[in-house]
């Protein structure tokens, strides 16, 4: 599932049936990619964010002649079904065929869209994905999940469309602003809670360290491998692939009632201790696992409250896609390395915990 080759780490391929492949650079990888599979026609869909345009740009110089760049502004409140008609409108212009490959470079943002683009454009032409972002990296550009968000809520529509390789760009971390990265580390601490083990102790080692000296390369890989060993199991997320959520109904409401103004990463933080709270509320989590989870965010410096309207966060979490019969239900911990999923909570119970999480004005946060 994970193998050393040359000066980078291919990860999943048996696993997931493609290869996801996390290396200081990945021009050369795609290039070498695209001799084995034969693709002769190839269209770079990018972020327009110029650290990302770059990269682009480097990898379509690299890939001339039959390489095409289009770059699209991009960000949470324009991931929507009419900048999917911009990317599928710019494909028509350029002549993208069916047997085109696509090729999304950008974050988590980019991997959503530009998927479903390709899910749907002449109704399906193959995908790679050059993640530029730690969110991208260690969760939205792995395991084929594509959408975009409606009016009635976040991911709404979209479809399951697994890339044929996912590149995981280790030196475009660089470039990433400093709290973009802290951010990204909200969706590694989701995994090392799914975890435990080595895994969380590791970053609760590593937390009171800077950046420069983390071993990005084996924490990408790790977080990687967790992900793809529980999508493997459960393709079309019917079961234990809602694990994967942990924190996420409540973030994704935080996102959605704030008008996206709330990154993910940020929103997914808060997530984590609003989930560890209600686990608490029910009986399900102790409050020594539960502070233990409270001090590593903090370490980190991850934020853990949010400025939100609280009756607005419960309408949001109506349309959670885990949603039953109007009934909210949560993936929530029952220990550090143990998490369940399709947990039902009592409205009023959600609500106490909300109030708990919601930044007032004038507080510290």
């Amino acid at each position: 599932m994970v193998a050393q080759e040359k000066d980078r780490t291919v990860v999943a391929d048996e696993a997931l049936g493609y290869p996801i492949i996390v290396a200081p650079g990945v021009v050369g990888c795609m290039n070498e990619f695209l001799l084995s599979r034969s693709y002769r026609d190839v269209v770079v869909l990018c972020d327009a964010n110029p650290a990302v345009r770059t990269i682009a740009q480097r990898l379509v110089r690299r890939l001339r002649p039959q390489a095409r760049l289009l770059a699209f502004a991009l960000g949470e409140r324009r991931k929507r079904l009419s900048t999917l008609e911009v990317v599928l409108d710019g494909l028509t212009t350029v002549g993208a065929e069916r047997t085109t490959l696509l090729i999304g470079v950008g974050g988590g943002v980019a991997s959503d869209l530009f998927g479903f683009a390709a899910a749907t454009y002449m109704r399906g032409t193959a995908y790679a994905h050059v993640a530029t972002s730690l969110v991208a990296m260690v969760d939205a550009a792995i395991g084929g999940k594509t959408g975009v968000d409606l009016a009635g809520g976040k991911n709404l529509a979209g479809a399951f469309r697994d890339p044929v390789a996912v590149f995981c760009d280790l030196d475009a971390l660089q470039t990433l602003p400093y709290r973009h990265l802290r951010e990204g580390l909200a969706e590694i601490v989701k995994a090392a809670i799914i975890e435990g083990g080595d895994l969380f102790e590791g970053l609760e080692t590593l937390a009171a360290h800077p950046f420069y000296r983390w071993p990005w390369e084996s924490i990408v890989v790790d977080a990687i491998r967790i992900k793809a060993a529980i999508v493997r199991d459960d393709r079309l997320e019917a079961g234990d692939r809602e694990l994967l959520n942990l924190g996420h109904t409540f973030a994704h409401a935080f996102e959605r009632a704030g008008g996206y103004r709330m990154s993910h990463g940020a929103a997914v933080a808060v997530g984590l201790r609003a989930a560890g709270m209600l686990a608490l509320r029910l009986g399900r989590f102790s409050e020594e696992e539960h502070l233990r989870v409270l001090a590593l965010l903090a370490l980190l410096r991850l934020p853990m409250h949010a400025a939100l309207d609280v009756d607005a966060t419960l309408a949001a979490m109506g349309a959670d896609k885990k949603v039953r019969k109007g009934r909210l239900r949560f993936v929530l911990p029952r220990a550090i390395g143990d998490v369940e999923h399709g947990i039902v909570a009592r409205r009023a119970t959600v609500r106490n915990v909300l109030e708990r999480v919601r930044l007032r004005p004038g507080a510290a946060g």
